[in-house]
């Protein structure tokens, strides 16, 4: 059996930047385990698993289909770089004539659409609450040492931490912060921490002018030790600094090695919109 296989990196417009994510395209229904095996061998943060709801469906043609993620260790209940890489096989390799793309997922529906060169992410938008430091006071050590925490949130719905950092703090000190995220296992006592957001104020001025906010993202629970560009994590940051700057439209960067934009637009449902660029960098076939 062979099983077409795509690597897209996503929010980025240039190969070898943003966050690279395997799309493989199912014919026909996979053997459970074989999921699981494939995204550890691709070895990526996210592999994704783009399956036909009906038997007549076609990946040119037809607008809805079923959406899987793994990464290296676990399904994950949502992705959104590996949804915008899924979307962008589906309009630019397979020439998908629809508009919009219908994914049913384990987060439910999720639409996406072409909007010039960027594809946009209609994704659910998850509020955070205040978090006591004394609950977390080893992991967020463990994460930015002594360095001053202004503000701290959980978002419940995705197990996701929010560590904001001082606004005194440039965006160079976020990118040089040495983090080793295995040691987030052992220091995260609560069991209820499945993602470590760090996240910093953007800087009005200078060459990152328009860039609201900056974040790093770890996930060592789910065998990532840091993803390069994570829209579920914008989808917790979204409404976090939407409410604290006050607006509905924002500019983001991920301050990863391979670093990556994200544009952002809150909408009145309680949903947020996330468009972002992407390059096709690997065509191929699994063969099984």
């Amino acid at each position: 059996m062979q099983i077409p296989i795509f690597t897209v990196d996503a929010f980025t417009n240039r190969p070898f930047c943003g966050n690279p994510a395997a799309v493989c395209l199912l014919e026909n229904d996979l053997d459970e385990g074989l999921h699981q095996k494939i995204a550890t061998e691709m070895n990526l943060s996210e592999t994704a698993f783009i399956r036909k709801l009906h038997p007549a469906d076609d990946f040119t043609k037809s607008s809805c289909f079923g959406l899987r993620w793994f990464t290296p260790a676990n399904e994950v209940p949502l992705c959104g770089h590996a949804t915008l890489a899924s979307a962008a096989v589906l309009f630019h390799i397979q020439k998908n004539t629809n508009s919009v793309l219908t994914f049913v997922t384990l987060s439910g529906e999720l639409k996406t659409r072409r909007e010039k060169d960027h594809i946009v992410l209609d994704l659910p938008l998850y509020s955070t609450y205040p978090q006591a430091l004394e609950e977390v006071g080893e992991l967020i050590k463990a994460a930015v040492g002594d360095m001053i925490v202004q503000d701290l949130r959980y978002s419940p719905d995705t197990k996701k931490l929010l560590v904001r950092l001082s606004d005194t703090y440039e965006r160079s000190v976020l990118e040089k912060l040495q983090v080793n995220a295995q040691q987030f296992l052992s220091a995260e006592k609560t069991g209820k921490v499945k993602g470590l957001i760090l996240t910093l104020k953007g800087n009005s001025s200078g060459k990152d002018k328009g860039r609201d906010f900056y974040s790093r993202y770890f996930a060592p629970w789910y065998g990532v030790l840091e993803d390069p560009v994570t829209g579920s994590a914008h989808a917790v940051l979204s409404s976090y600094w939407s409410e604290q700057l006050g607006k509905t439209e924002m500019l983001a960067f991920q301050c990863s090695r391979r670093g990556g934009e994200l544009k952002i637009s809150l909408r009145n449902d309680g949903r947020v919109e996330i468009a972002g660029q992407f390059a096709i960098v690997l065509k191929g076939n699994l063969t099984l």
